[in-house]
């Protein structure tokens, strides 16, 4: 039945039908708008779901990303007046005139859908399924429903397809974590502070019940936090506090299954796309979601740049076209010729070499060990001497570097670091990270999904969450179980395996490969730039630095590396041979 609001409206051949309500099987009302061709007919539909406001637009979210994208890649307003773009979501003006449907629907609890906030649940999973089946039934929709956006409108792609609704066709999950834990809450155990400024920036801002207080949709001239003005109390009460449970929850639980896919359960086909620069975040995820996925048709595609630009631009608009060309309208594209990876292998100064693989990790690859050689603080393929090196953790760290050589060496895939340590307290954070150097020792960083200037790789763990799943782990990729603490004694050393997120770099002739050790978040000298959304020292919003979370007392405490024939310490990188 219509409210006072739903409308729909025709322009340049695309007809709008806005807050279309979707009847949820608690009695819960959803809303969605709608974007389909004028001209009546059965159409593939491509649906996202989220807490960001269908209403909102990109510029008017994030204008420093709308203005950054357009710069560098003018492509993406070609074609476009731009009028409905919104963040992480697809441009309908790029799709309804090649034959599609665009769905967006508000999350409970956001925009305009009324309810208690509260993302990635059970509930909201089991919300997102009845949108697919209640898109998969219009008169306009040909029943076949693809899934496609970013982050959070890949995350949740990751969840609702191992429940496996009827009309779910395909999925397209762009640069999305799949485990809650392990891909941003907790990395290696190490509170991540993102989600508690992602809810205030971009989740509260845009509550349902903002009302009057909240952004103004431009196209319609309504408020795209609902029609209603709820106080600030209210608002408190129909939302959880994310960061606060991420706080308490110190490993691995129910919380955090919740909001994590079984993705075993997938069978649809999928196309999982992944960011070299998305570490924090979703790096690992769109590995992990490809390499898990049980779908008997699956592709992962690995790129740089940006967390948008990469989605919007010309080659990813042809990529996700012809993926969805094939599952939803049976189009016979050449895509199921398509080897299952494609890499965009990263050289520096934002080059990038496309190549095909039929698997990951690379099957030719030379797993190299690189030993710590305390006596050089060098990176080399055979042991250096015994002894010890401490650091403060909160004030510097240790730096190994691997020799530059006569010829370029790719490293692409998982790595992995082997230490033996102890501390003064009874714990000790390590935050690794592999860095570039030029020839005049300068280093060199690359365009991150959430921050301009990132470096080759990152890794993190608590020493007190050692603990290995030995059934999941490989040497190349530790998976640790989180689901005991087991605190150091004081000056007696354990050891301890660093997951090391997927990268791929070219390191050029004369340039060097840098391993760094330290008990803090990477930092680099910092980017600034208008409307900024956070500091961007290296590492963007996942930064580490709650002193609840890591008390100085403990995490501040001297940490040791040990080293000799029975502390062998070792980095594990993924060669890849010339070919």
């Amino acid at each position: 039945m219509a409210t006072m609001h739903e409308e729909s409206t025709e322009v340049d051949g695309i007809t709008v039908d806005r807050d279309v309500p979707i009847a949820m099987s608690d009695g819960a009302v959803l809303r969605a708008d709608v974007f389909r061709p004028t001209e009546a007919g059965h159409y593939p539909v491509i649906l996202a779901m989220g807490p960001y406001g269908k209403g909102l637009h990109l510029a008017d979210g994030y204008p420093a990303n709308w203005r950054r994208m357009n710069e560098a890649f003018p492509e993406v307003s070609e074609g476009s007046t731009g009028r409905y773009q919104n963040w992480e979501v697809a441009d309908p003006e790029k799709w309804v005139p090649d034959g599609y449907v665009c769905v967006r629907v508000d999350s409970r609890g956001s925009g305009r859908s009324p309810g208690f906030m509260d993302i990635l649940t059970a509930v909201q999973t089991r919300d997102f399924y009845e949108s697919i089946e209640w898109a998969g039934v219009q008169d306009w929709s040909n029943g076949k429903v693809g899934l496609l956006g970013i982050s959070y409108f890949a995350t949740n792609q990751w969840q609702v397809a191992a429940l496996r609704p009827p009309h779910l066709a395909a999925i397209c999950a762009w640069e999305g974590f799949a485990d809650h834990y392990r891909d941003g809450g907790r990395h290696g155990g190490i509170a991540c502070e993102f989600v508690r400024g992602a809810q205030a920036r971009q989740m509260v801002t845009v509550q349902y019940g903002m009302g009057s207080r909240g952004p103004v949709d431009r196209n319609t001239g309504l408020p795209v936090g609902g029609d209603v003005d709820l106080d600030d109390d209210t608002l408190r009460e129909n939302r959880r506090d994310l960061y606060a449970e991420v706080q308490a929850r110190q490993l691995d639980s129910e919380f955090y299954r919740e909001r994590s896919a079984d993705l075993s359960r997938i069978q649809v086909p999928l196309l999982s796309a992944g960011n070299w620069g998305g570490m924090g975040l979703h790096l690992r995820g769109n590995v992990e979601g490809y390499l898990g996925a049980g779908s008997e048709l699956k592709w992962l595609e690995m790129h740089g740049d940006t967390h948008f630009s990469p989605f919007y631009n010309d080659r990813g608009l042809a990529l996700q076209k012809q993926f969805f060309g094939t599952f939803l309208k049976d189009e016979q594209n050449g895509w199921l010729e398509r080897p299952p990876v494609e890499l965009l292998v990263r050289h520096p100064g934002e080059k990038f070499e496309p190549r095909f693989e039929h698997e990951w990790p690379i099957a030719r690859t030379e797993w190299t060990e690189l030993h710590l050689c305390p006596e050089t603080m060098e990176l080399r393929t055979s042991p250096g001497a015994s002894g010890t090196l401490s650091y403060d953790p909160l004030r510097e760290d240790l730096r190994f570097s691997l020799p530059p050589a006569d010829h370029d060496r790719e490293f692409t895939g998982p790595s992995a670091l082997k230490l033996r340590i102890s501390s003064a307290t009874v714990d000790a954070d390590l935050f690794v990270s592999l860095r570039l150097l030029d020839p005049d020792g300068t280093e060199v960083t690359f365009i991150g999904s959430n921050d301009p200037k990132v470096p080759v790789a990152l890794g993190w763990l608590r020493a007190s969450h050692r603990r290995l799943d030995a059934q999941k782990s490989e040497p190349y990729r530790p998976v640790h179980s989180h689901d005991r603490i087991e605190p150091l004694v004081p000056g007696e050393p354990v050891d301890v395996d660093v997951e090391i997120w997927p990268t791929s770099i070219v390191v050029p002739v004369g340039y060097v490969l840098q391993l760094g050790i330290g008990g803090r978040d990477y930092s680099n000298e910092g980017t600034d730039f208008e409307n900024a959304m956070y500091t961007m020292t290296g590492v963007g919003p996942f930064t580490h630095n709650d002193p609840v979370d890591r008390p100085a007392e403990i995490f501040g405490g001297t940490v040791t590396v040990h080293f000799g024939a029975e502390a062998s310490s070792y980095l594990l990188l993924p060669a890849i041979p010339a070919s």
